[in-house]
Parts: C-alpha cells; sequence; structure tokens
C-alpha cells in the first residue's frame, strides 16, 4: 500500500512569501513522495486541528510548511486533548519557509525550498524530544502546549509580541533584531526564582532564560548549542542581571555559540523546569506568546519521528 503524505502549508508564513513559493515547493515534493493531500491553514491554531484530522485518518507522514510557528501548530496536532500521542509511527518533515526559521538550523537545513531534495534523500529520521509548557494564559485560565524548539521567558516574550506587531518584511534576523531594540525601551529585569528537577539554580534578576529542546533562536541566536534533541534532556540557559550594556556585550558571542562560558551566563539540564516572579514576565514559544509567569517546563522523551540532516546523538552539534 502506499504511503499516505500530507502537507499543511501556512500561506501567510515569512508574510505572505510562502504562498508565493507553494508551487515550487510543491513540485519538488511530488518528486519526493509522490501524490500528497495539500491542506492550507486559514486562522491561528488552524493546523494543529488539521493534522489531528490527518493522523486519525491514518496519515504516514506531515510535511509541515512554514515558519517556526506553523511548526508549533503543527507539532501539537501530534497529541490529543488527553495529551496522549495520536500516531507514534507517523514521520513529521519540517519544510522551513517562514520569518525566524530557527528550527531548521538545528536540523541542519537552509532556507530555500532546493533543501527538500536534500533532506529526504540525505536526511535521516530519529526520535525526537518534544517540550510542553504550562503557563498562565492571557485569559486567566491555565494555558498548555508543546513545543519542538525553545519556550524562553524575559525580554523574549517582550521581542515576540513587538516583532508580532509589526511588518516582518525585513526577514527573521532583521526583524528579530528590531523587536529586541524596542523590548529594550519597555522591559526591566524581572525577580525570579528558577527550579530544575526541584533543584533552586537561580534566584534574582533575569535578563532571559531559554529552555531549550533544540539550539537557536530570536532569528538565529545560537543560544544552546550543545542542545540534542534526542538526549531526553532540556537545556536551561539563564541570562542574568544584563542591562542593555551587558547584553550588547554579549550579543555576537550569542550569535556564535560561545557565551556559555560567560559569568553573566548559567547553564543547566534537566527534565523539568519551574520558574515564578513577582514580575509580569511575558513567554516566548517558538516565537509566539502564549502567555506568562508562573511557568511549568518538561519533556517527552522519544515522542515524534522527525526527519533531519543531522544524525544527533552523543557529542553531535548542528553548525548550519
Amino acid at each position: 500500500m502506499s504511503r499516505r503524505v500530507v502537507a499543511i502549508v501556512n500561506p501567510r508564513s515569512a508574510n505572505g512569501r510562502t504562498a508565493k513559493a507553494w508551487p515550487r515547493i510543491h513540485a519538488l515534493l511530488r518528486a519526493q513522495v509522490g501524490e500528497l493531500d495539500v491542506r492550507l491553514t486559514e486562522r491561528p491554531q488552524h493546523a494543529t486541528e488539521l493534522v489531528r484530522e490527518a493522523l486519525v485518518d491514518g496519515a504516514d507522514e506531515i510535511i509541515a510548511v512554514g515558519g517556526d510557528g506553523t511548526g508549533n501548530e503543527v507539532v501539537n496536532g501530534f497529541f490529543d486533548a488527553e495529551q496522549r500521542p495520536l500516531r507514534p509511527e507517523t514521520v513529521l518533515t519540517v519544510v522551513p519557509s517562514g520569518t525566524g526559521g530557527d528550527f531548521r538550523k538545528t536540523l541542519g537545513l537552509g532556507n530555500d525550498p532546493s533543501e527538500v531534495s536534500r533532506l529526504f534523500s540525505r536526511g535521516t529520521i530519529i526520535l525526537a524530544d518534544v517540550g510542553w509548557m504550562r503557563c498562565k494564559g492571557f485569559d486567566g485560565v491555565q494555558a498548555f502546549r508543546y513545543f519542538l524548539n525553545i519556550t524562553s521567558f524575559g525580554i523574549g516574550g517582550m521581542v515576540d509580541d513587538a516583532v508580532n506587531r509589526t511588518t516582518k518584511r525585513l526577514g527573521g534576523k532583521a526583524s528579530f533584531f528590531l523587536g529586541t531594540f524596542r523590548a529594550f525601551a519597555r522591559y526591566r529585569r524581572q525577580p525570579m526564582r528558577l527550579e530544575v528537577d526541584d533543584r533552586v539554580v537561580y534566584e534574582g534578576p533575569v535578563f532571559n532564560v531559554a529552555v531549550a529542546n533544540g539550539q537557536y533562536h530570536g532569528g538565529g541566536m545560537w543560544v544552546a548549542p550543545m542542545a540534542d534533541p534526542t538526549d531526553g534532556l532540556l537545556d536551561v540557559v539563564i541570562l542574568g542581571d544584563l542591562g542593555t550594556a551587558g547584553f550588547l556585550a554579549l550579543t555576537r558571542r550569542i550569535y556564535a555559540g560561545t557565551h556559555l562560558k560567560s559569568p553573566d551566563v548559567v547553564h543547566v539540564r534537566g527534565r523539568f523546569l519551574r520558574a515564578t516572579t513577582t514580575g509580569d514576565t511575558l513567554i516566548d514559544m517558538d516565537g509566539e506568546t502564549p502567555g506568562r509567569l508562573p511557568i511549568e517546563v518538561g519533556l517527552h522523551a522519544a515522542a515524534v519521528r522527525l526527519r533531519t540532516l543531522v544524525p544527533f546523538g552523543a557529542g553531535c552539534a548542528s553548525h548550519s
């Protein structure tokens, strides 16, 4: 029997450029997998609904076409309302076409549609971990979501808010860089208590915290260079009591992935994080803003079969 492949396409990603690029991407995909069922998203969270429907119908592979936000919605569709995996044997393939494009870097992918051919001809399938987070939603009700890449809080949540309120025509890196400086004007370092695996690892003012399953966020910052989405652990990277000058001095090192040795950075690993604050701190999750602190973050190990160009394992890191 032939495999059933479903493409979930967000035509609005990359400020609408995905809609224009889709005919070429579609042709490349058909050359690799044959006929495929194409479903276009029409509203926020629609991708999650479409994936759940496809998995219930027996899809063997889901192809997510869009940015990091689209990938986030898609992976949420791999689980039902009771947080159970719907179809563990289904493969997830990410075809990047978005503003940020951070998770693709962890997978060794560029941002050109021609990467599709390389991914299918040279890629491998890994059992990837999937993070989950529970926080206070903007409506005051507890929010729960999964993520493939990174959940962060501090200035990261405010950057997302700034980026998502403005045009993304400048592209990922420029949009996030501009959003960062807009956020500087409003953000005040928040007092936080951070526990990893029920051990207090930090208490004091925080500039930003990244809880990482992937390696990059913020439009290309290599914030967690040692993160491996197959090791069953979250990498927690804490930028502590940094002011504007301190962050600017550290920025080049963050993009290069050499910042973990800085005395202003704390790096720990674990399976569960809890963070509380007396302030008002927004959360960033794969480029979206789902709510604010307090937050709990955990991990489902080896939860999704994911196509990648990087053969992850002990000591393996992506430099794409």
